[in-house]
């Protein structure tokens, strides 16, 4: 029987894009929430990261995944309050969606793998017109989440409105030569 309080579709942009990914290794889902994109990943084979600071999604997210069996280990870690212990180089794919804390884009590109692909989508600034978010901290200008993820190299980018909602979306590779 599925459990509704996990899961849910994965992201359209992580979904179209997955030739785009490393055919395996080692994940990071930011900010997870109900583990839509969290369980779409280690579905892949990824040994998939998931973390999030709701501690109920991630209790019945770590439940499910041990249920599945899947190589998933889901995390509480508030990514806000102080610096997350990411690590140097851990990931060969890193995925947020809908979240954007902009202290956190350096740690994120730290944790990249080189080589490693970076999955990034979140709201536009338009999108406070039509409801949440409106901070505007949690929200991109034009062009910015491109210059938020330099020096990585973009492989796939859109921007405006998409599935009913005003993004900024990129599939952008963390380049060999680099660290």
């Amino acid at each position: 029987m599925p459990d509704d309080r996990v899961g849910g579709e994965p992201a359209v942009w992580l979904v179209r894009h997955r030739q785009l990914l490393p055919a395996s290794g080692a994940a990071l889902d930011v900010a997870c929430g109900r583990g839509r994109n969290t369980l779409w990943l280690a579905d892949q084979g990824f040994h998939t990261t998931a973390v999030d600071r709701d501690e109920d999604a991630i209790a019945t997210l770590a439940e499910h995944a041990r249920r599945r069996a899947l190589p998933l280990r889901a995390l509480v870690m508030d990514l806000e309050r102080a610096p997350p212990p990411l690590g140097e180089s851990a990931f060969d794919v890193i995925v947020v969606t809908h979240y954007l804390h902009r202290p956190l884009l350096p740690l994120l590109l730290a944790a990249l793998r080189p080589g490693g692909t970076l999955v990034y989508e979140t709201f536009l600034r338009a999108q406070a017109a039509r409801g949440k978010p409106t901070n505007p901290d949690f929200l991109l200008e034009p062009g910015e989440l491109r210059r938020l993820v330099a020096p990585l190299d973009v492989l796939a980018a859109r921007e405006g409105d998409f599935e009913g909602r005003f993004v900024s979306s990129v599939v952008a590779v963390k380049p060999l030569g680099r660290v």
